[in-house]
């Protein structure tokens, strides 16, 4: 047996031992593993966050499958002549995908195309200017009002505190106030424009010094940090253009291949 077989049986068996057994159905044991098709590849990592009766909804549907699939071979469906058939056509789907793969990945872009397009569409890779600020939500002006006057005279960590201790207290935006009131970094576009154009107005660690009034109520808003505007480098977007650019190529190099395998082959349309 080869080294690298041997060594992939390996990790394989080290794997399932690893694997956390959650229920057993008829003696065979379900564990996290089982758990990937149904919970998705892309958030597989995922299962440790997953809420417990989200977990246990997704184990009950494995044991299901698991049930099904017994009840299904004990009746002889592998044996069926419509089995067969649909396992050819799923055959012939995974051939032509894997196929179609391989011919994308052996694409290769040449650099200079990738920056010739950039600088093309530089104007594609602006980053608008953002902001990160925290605020609180209040319904009525005098109690904006009263909240500033509190905040009145405190700078640096001393209003921060003190902000997002008000925050919590007061501000009826719930979802941020558990947070003190955060908002994190934001584009003005994300903002309904009375908050947006208040907030970019104001300076690094400066708070509002009158109410907002917005559609949503009152806000007071602390500024906490900006970022200008600036232009994607070529680094950072390389792999995007990348990709772009070798779609459109893969494009246009399957249409060539599949019109060659039509013009070498004896079609006749009855």
């Amino acid at each position: 047996m080869k080294k690298g077989m041997i060594l992939a049986l390996s990790l394989a068996a080290a794997v399932s031992l690893n694997a956390a057994v959650l229920a057993t159905v008829n003696g065979e044991e379900i564990t996290d593993a089982d758990l990937t098709p149904a919970l998705g590849a892309a958030h597989s990592s995922d299962l440790d966050k997953i809420p417990a009766e989200m977990k246990k909804n997704l184990v009950t549907r494995v044991i299901e499958r698991k049930l099904m699939l017994k009840q299904a071979k004990s009746e002889g469906i592998e044996k069926d002549p419509e089995f067969k058939k649909l396992l050819d056509e799923l055959a012939d789907n995974v051939a032509i995908n894997l196929w179609m793969k391989k011919q994308f990945d052996s694409l290769k872009v040449d650099s200079a195309k990738v920056k010739d397009f950039y600088n093309k569409n530089k104007d594609k890779f602006i980053m608008p200017a953002q902001s990160r600020a925290k605020h609180i939500l209040v319904q009525t002006e005098k109690e904006a009002k009263d909240i500033i006057k509190s905040l009145n005279g405190l700078k640096g960590d001393a209003l921060q505190s003190k902000f997002s201790e008000l925050a919590k207290s007061k501000s009826i935006d719930k979802g941020s106030a558990a947070n003190g009131g955060e908002l994190g970094w934001f584009k003005a576009s994300q903002m309904v424009p009375e908050f947006a154009d208040a907030t970019f107005k104001l300076k690094k660690g400066e708070m509002t010094k009158t109410p907002v009034k917005s559609q949503f109520g009152y806000h007071i808003i602390l500024k906490e940090d900006a970022k200008d505007q600036t232009t994607l480098s070529l680094d950072e977007v390389k792999t995007n253009i990348e990709n772009q650019i070798k779609s459109e190529e893969f494009k246009t190099a399957m249409q060539k291949k599949v019109d060659a395998l039509k013009k070498d082959a004896k079609i006749e349309y009855k």
